[in-house]
């Protein structure tokens, strides 16, 4: 119990910012992001301090494992940081207000407590929270039946300190939806990043393995704080060279650093790395030859990195090697290599993002038409990869047909944390609520309560083995993400690839208290700006369900007007804007992409008049005079919601003006900068897009609503820089 002049001690020095022990010049933190959502800073609320203070006396963790004694050290820095004082680690529960941490193998205090029923429920990786009686005292428990659960557990009660929840009847229970929740690097060995926005990749390979970077510890901290448990080094688009043994020894030390914090390792499998590096004349998955050199590049893998996760592989897409060069299907290469990781106990994870060399009727149906026929013929230890869409990443995309359409096959969905069309490291767009449009989706497989979540988390058809996968967005930007809101993503991937269940809204309040302020003032107008940016994006690139209307290559800023070379590549290919109107025709009158859903799903989609507004465009060619819900004719609709997305940007930057002064100075005038430049392409993209498509509608802007400061020749005329990480085009400017 801290009474007395103990207690105002403490609290003056929090208050302080100046924890007892530690020199004021140890203390002061430049707010520059690097901490993202860990900044343990110091709790202000007088009532709550003295309760965590009352709880939080001293600390037993039981056990020495490397994942233990990181729980610890979490625990021992985050306590220092939150209460200002640093808690006397001790042997046993002797008085009020101990932290209780670990495992009935490792932990006698744990084994003798009534908990059995709630660690069965918390599982390999779960985790059990409880305000409790311990030998006769007070105290805070954090158990769990693996070390890698105790230290989700320390970063949970941790985050419920930041978050300044009560403590007193603290029960929870928590275990992961998915077992396997990784970050896809999509790095390169020379440090670049395809469709990275925030530096350079984080793995220094010439440096490695003499040399290992502080941010490697960072980087695994960060990702078991959210519950992610694997990361993927590599880019899908393979270089065979990461499984030479030089860059074995890299990834090894690497997988060193990661394992206390429960993260595996993965990478990338060029399919012709048997011709590359190895120096067979084939990469054929049914020759021995190939087949036995698979089997000794996993040896040799496992050797060097015991718990190697296993491959991820993109072929015969976008020009990738894969089995098709051979006459063999996608489940022949993919057996080939899991018989090869198998005896290990590793994964493939075979991507269903593919797409043939032969212009399509619809690149939408490929992945569908080849994959469906294979359904029950690979491996167990293989898992199918699709993204959250059947295209490619969109702002808005309908759910991928493939969920619920391959019971006898894992599923696991990926998602891209990194902006790739959605304005990359400059404009706020908070994906939770797209990516929970997708999970809460009902597929109909197994009649209605079919979702995409219970899916991929096994429940739905009894998968022995699930995944998720997203496209990670971190680089060696100071603030890892190249902008402080795309931190919130990163964050809500991870709790959603935990829990599916948890809303937006919880995921948002949560990351602004952890990243930004308690304020209720902050909390309220923060949250409310982020749950309404991923619509506004959608609004002021593609409303309406249409897609893939961004500049050629660098996908930064509007091209409806594309054309030319492959036409599933194009912007013209995906709105067949014409005089009559505009949209894909989906339906049994066109492609008939609408028949691999499952009825009702299937009916709703392909009826005009049930269709989703949202969807309109993806499923439907509509006339420009068509009348729409809202009593708008379809150009009418359309040259509202492009205004609708400017207008919420400007309404944005309005409210983030409130917290001025209530956050620190320099994140504050960091975003306030970005909205500025979101704000001014948000009418780029208006009034380029309006004035492109007018020209088939032959129709007046309604009025009210504002006309372009330039001709459509100008917002063609622009070049984006070819500079990958910040391809903005000034002009606009």
């Amino acid at each position: 119990m801290v009474t007395g002049l103990k207690y105002l001690t403490l609290l003056a020095a929090v208050l302080a910012c100046s924890p007892p022990g530690r020199p004021p010049d140890e203390v002061q933190h430049v707010e520059d992001g690097y901490d993202l959502w860990l900044r343990y800073r110091p709790i202000s609320n007088e009532m709550r301090l003295a309760e965590y203070l009352d709880a939080a006396a001293y600390l037993v963790v039981e056990g020495s494992s490397p994942t233990l004694r990181a729980t610890r050290d979490e625990l021992t820095t985050g306590l220092l940081g939150l209460l200002g004082t640093e808690l006397p680690a001790e042997t046993r529960v002797s008085r009020d207000g101990a932290i209780v941490a670990g495992t009935p193998g490792e932990s006698a205090i744990i084994a003798a407590l009534p908990i059995a029923e709630e660690l069965r429920v918390a599982g390999e990786e779960g985790f059990v929270l409880r305000a409790m009686s311990v030998a006769g005292q007070q105290a805070i428990v954090i158990a769990a039946n693996e070390d890698v659960g105790v230290l989700y557990g320390a970063f949970e009660l941790l985050r419920l300190i930041q978050t300044q929840r009560s403590l007193r009847d603290l029960a929870i229970t928590s275990a992961p939806r998915i077992q396997r929740r990784l970050l896809n690097h999509w790095d390169n060995l020379d440090r670049s990043v395809e469709r990275g926005y925030a530096g350079s990749s984080l793995w220094e390979w010439e440096a490695l393995p003499d040399s290992v970077s502080p941010r490697y510890r960072d980087y695994a901290r960060a990702n078991a704080s959210i519950g992610i448990n694997g990361s993927v080094l590599t880019n899908v688009n393979a270089n065979a060279q990461v499984l030479t043994p030089e860059y074995l020894a890299k990834v090894a030390t690497l997988a060193d650093v990661f394992r206390p914090y429960g993260i595996t390792v993965y990478l990338t499998a060029r399919f012709s790395a048997p011709m590359e590096i190895g120096g067979l004349g084939t990469a054929d998955p049914l020759d021995p030859s190939v087949q036995q050199w698979w089997a000794g590049k996993a040896a040799e893998i496992y050797r060097a990195i015991p718990d190697f996760g296993g491959f991820l592989v993109k072929a015969n897409s976008e020009g990738q090697p894969g089995p098709q060069d051979y006459d063999r299907s996608h489940a022949e290469g993919a057996n080939m290599l899991a018989d090869a990781v198998g005896p290990h106990g590793g994964i493939v994870m075979w991507r269903a993002f593919v797409y043939s060399n032969e212009l399509p009727v619809d690149r939408v149906r490929q992945a569908y038409d080849e994959f469906t026929p294979l359904d029950g013929a690979f491996r167990e230890n293989v898992l199918l990869q699709a993204k959250n869409g059947p295209l490619d990443f969109q702002p808005r995309e309908p759910f991928h047909p493939l969920f619920g359409a391959m019971p006898e096959t894992p599923l696991m969905m990926e998602l891209q944390v990194t902006k790739e069309y959605l304005g990359q490291d400059t404009h706020l767009a908070f994906l939770a609520p797209m990516w929970k449009e997708v999970l809460d989706a009902d597929t109909y497989a197994d009649g209605e309560g079919s979702t995409v979540g219970s899916v991929i988390d096994g429940t739905l058809h009894g998968y022995p083995r699930t995944g998720i996968a997203g496209v990670a967005n971190v680089g060696t930007d100071r603030d890892w993400t190249g902008s402080d809101f795309n931190q919130a993503n990163w964050y809500a991937y991870g709790r959603l690839a935990w829990d599916h269940a948890l809303s937006s809204e919880e995921i948002a309040e949560q990351w602004i208290r952890l990243t930004f302020s308690n304020d209720s003032a902050v909390v309220a107008a923060v949250q409310v700006m982020m749950l309404a940016s991923h619509e506004a994006v959608v609004n002021y690139m593609t409303p309406l369900g249409l897609a893939h209307q961004m500049a050629r290559g660098h996908h930064y800023g509007p091209g409806p007007w594309v054309e030319g070379g492959r036409a599933d590549w194009t912007s013209v290919y995906y709105s067949r804007a014409d005089s009559g109107g505009i949209g894909f025709d989906r339906t049994a009158t066109g492609s008939n992409a609408v028949a691999q859903y499952f009825p009702p799903v299937r009916d709703r989609f392909a009826d005009r008049d049930s269709v989703p507004d949202d969807l309109l465009l993806w499923f439907h060619h509509v006339p420009w005079t068509e009348p729409m819900r809202s009593g708008r004719t379809l150009w009418d609709e359309l040259v509202h919601r492009y205004n609708a997305g400017v207008d919420t940007v400007r309404w944005m930057r309005a409210t983030w003006e409130t917290v001025e002064g209530k956050i620190d100075e320099q994140r504050f005038l960091d975003v306030q900068a970005f909205l500025r430049i979101q704000e001014k392409e948000a009418e780029w993209w208006r009034d380029a897009s309006i004035l492109y498509f007018q020209t088939f509608s032959d129709m007046p802007i309604p009025a009210g609503y504002p006309r372009a400061s330039h001709p459509l020749s100008f917002y063609r005329s622009l070049s984006c820089p070819p500079d990958t990480r910040k391809p903005r085009c000034e002009a606009i400017y």
